[in-house]
């Protein structure tokens, strides 16, 4: 006798069904096939607890699993439930009749109770797509999967509610949430402001510009000038998600299990901030069992990397490429993966390894050599791709007793949806294209165009910091942005020249 049910792996942040066929004939064995991994492997005793738990038991017969397709390595316990059902299915301890209309997953306890899966959102997106009436999965992951709209979301606690319901016996509830209002919800949830910050306008500035047309930023300054504390605040300028963007986000952290458990959407930006000791298969994804890493995680959102100098160079290495294309592939003998990693960077240093090069009341205590030698720990070409390069100067005392707040997140944020909604009616006709970030050289040659005069400012720039072709095209992205803010139609040689000054470790003081 055979009986089938269905399951998914997941490639990337993309779902493929995985048919379980499941045959008991005489003999005595259990033979499970189609490149599974330790894990599913390891289900049969799972599975032979958690049924003799609940009152049902593997038969005593030669059973044979085949997990199709086969050429797909299957991983993870996710596939408990299913091989589970139809183990007791093909053995006629249930009901088979409705099995092939759902996909299940889920992980089973000993006692039969169901754990957390990885990837819920994205298999949904997919059973709905094949055609399948539900999907049945642990309750805790219900939510995240009810976001799929016209697919029976089916959320069981343990194995022994599952069974009663294709018996017939129990009819489960039906999961359900309105999306618009999920989304909407934490839209402008932001527990950190700008209007906190005391003094620093001009970093505030660059931060608006930064935000409004998605530039990399590096902000350098002496410890305790308020670098983290401006960085962490840049989510609450920036644009609101799109559904579509949070659709994208929430499928990768989905996959990596990073949701929180009453959690069915991510509608706020992500702000990842990985410790300086992180490896470069942790940044950017891979591994034996291929995850998203923190570019990836921090997609549509903010990668923070704080102490940019500690982080190993190895590691800084690999962001140039996923800076440059937005995606990150990773390329194994046998497979390929990719995870989008379209995200802001924003770094932050110290000046010196003393922290003091370049105070205004402190002196340094590094030499002219111990200065370079850090700089140096961040190669040029990383350098390069960062757009907005700005110093950090310490608040004066004066500044910080002001008991007036700042401007808020609000009203900065408006500045910068003004600038947004520019650059996407200029971007209109360009797939993929939503910001001045993004443009192509033969995008940059139709949209920033400068005047004879704003072209000999930056020719004497250009000689005499000696800076490189892509040190060029970073200063007229930031200028068209500058011009967005200003609602100004061309770049004039004030966005220009404001651009410029955003070049600062690109200027001789710098340990030179």
């Amino acid at each position: 006798m055979l009986v089938k049910t269905y399951g998914s792996a997941i490639q990337g942040i993309e779902a493929t069904t995985v048919t379980v066929e499941v045959n008991i004939e005489t003999g005595i064995n259990f033979i499970l096939v189609g490149l599974p991994d330790n894990a599913v492997k390891e289900s049969h005793e799972r599975i032979s607890a958690a049924l003799h738990n609940n009152g049902y038991k593997i038969p005593g017969k030669k059973i044979t699993i085949n997990m199709a397709p086969a050429d797909i390595r299957k991983e993870g316990s996710a596939y408990d439930l299913t091989l589970a059902l139809g183990i007791l299915a093909v053995s006629e301890q249930m009901n088979s009749e409705k099995l092939g209309d759902y996909l299940i997953m889920g992980e089973l306890s000993l006692d039969g109770s169901l754990n957390p899966i990885k990837g819920a959102l994205p298999i949904a997106l997919q059973a709905k797509k094949e055609g399948f009436k539900g999907f049945i999965l642990p309750k805790v992951n219900a939510k995240e999967a009810a976001f799929v709209d016209g697919l029976e979301i089916i959320g069981a606690e343990n194995i022994k509610q599952v069974i009663d319901f294709f018996n017939g016996v129990e009819d489960l509830p039906r999961v359900h949430i309105n999306v618009e209002k999920e989304f909407e919800s934490n839209l402008k949830n932001y527990d950190l402001d700008f209007a906190d910050v005391k003094g620093q306008e001009n970093i505030k500035r660059a931060m608006e510009v930064a935000a409004a047309g998605s530039h990399n930023v590096i902000l350098i300054g002496s410890p305790g000038s308020g670098k983290t504390m401006l960085a962490k605040r840049l989510p609450s300028i920036l644009p609101p998600l799109t559904l579509e963007e949070s659709l994208e986000t929430t499928k990768i952290h989905s996959v990596a299990g990073k949701m929180n458990k009453n959690t069915s959407i991510i509608s706020v930006r992500p702000f990842r901030s990985p410790h300086h000791t992180v490896s470069d298969v942790a940044l950017v994804g891979g591994g034996a069992f291929p995850q998203p890493g923190e570019i990836s995680l921090a997609h549509n959102g903010v990668l923070f990397l704080d102490e940019l100098p500690e982080f190993k160079r190895n590691v800084l290495e690999v962001l140039r490429q996923p800076m440059e294309e937005r995606v990150i592939t990773i390329s194994r003998a046998k497979f390929t993966t990719e995870y989008p990693a379209s995200f802001m960077l924003v770094a932050a240093m110290n000046p010196c390894p003393c922290g003091y090069y370049n105070h205004p009341t402190i002196e340094c205590s590094c030499s002219q050599t111990q200065v370079g030698r850090y700089m140096s720990k961040i190669s040029g070409p990383l350098l390069d791709r960062i757009d907005i390069q700005i110093e950090v100067v310490p608040v004066p005392f004066k500044e910080l007793a002001d008991k007036r707040s700042g401007e808020p997140s609000s009203v900065i944020r408006e500045r910068v949806l003004k600038a947004r909604q520019i650059q996407k009616e200029r971007f209109k006709d360009y797939p993929n294209i939503h910001c001045n970030a993004q443009m192509t050289q033969r995008m940059m040659k139709e949209f920033c165009q400068i005047k004879p005069e704003g072209m000999a400012l930056l020719k004497n720039v250009m000689d005499k910091l000696g800076l490189s072709a892509r040190a060029y095209d970073r200063i007229l992205k930031v200028s068209r942005t500058i011009a967005d803010l200003d609602e100004s139609p061309t770049i004039e040689n004030r966005h220009l020249a404001e651009a410029i000054n955003y070049r600062s470790l690109d200027r001789e003081s710098w340990g030179r």
